[in-house]
């Protein structure tokens, strides 16, 4: 499959996220959400793993890589990341809180291309802009 297919599957499968998420932390019988966060991230450990095995890839050569710490960094924003989301959802309605989220795919753009060097076009500069907008008129209230 190509990256646009994998970023299909992705959406789809993420899409899922929020609203599971919020039953799951919400009364009653709630779960807490970093302890959802944590069961639902140690699947994420394991099928990743079952992956790496099943492909053939060394995690010997990664850890030793001059790029773990970008990969260490990115760790530690994806687990502030989504522990905040999890609490988000504990608290909020999915109809806000997963639009406020959503909005990282519109600032990893930008930083893709203040510190990144990519390209910025007219299309992308109004992408970013109706992403923006489409937040605004979807969290407030």
């Amino acid at each position: 499959m190509n990256y646009v297919t994998w970023a299909v599957v992705a959406l789809g499968a993420y899409s899922l996220v929020a609203p599971l998420m919020k039953v799951a932390t919400s009364d009653p019988g709630k779960i807490p959400s970093d302890v959802a966060a944590f069961i639902a991230n140690g699947i994420l450990v394991v099928v990743t793993l079952g992956v790496i095995v099943y492909s053939g890839q060394s995690l010997t050569d990664s850890v030793v890589s001059s790029k773990l710490p970008y990969v260490i960094g990115a760790g530690i924003c994806l687990a502030i990341g989504i522990l905040s989301y999890y609490r988000a959802l504990a608290l909020g309605p999915v109809s806000i809180v997963a639009p406020i989220f959503g909005m990282f795919l519109a600032v990893s753009s930008v930083v893709g291309i203040v510190a990144l060097g990519e390209p910025v076009t007219i299309k992308k500069a109004a992408g970013i802009v109706f992403a923006v907008l489409a937040v605004l008129l979807v969290s407030l209230d």
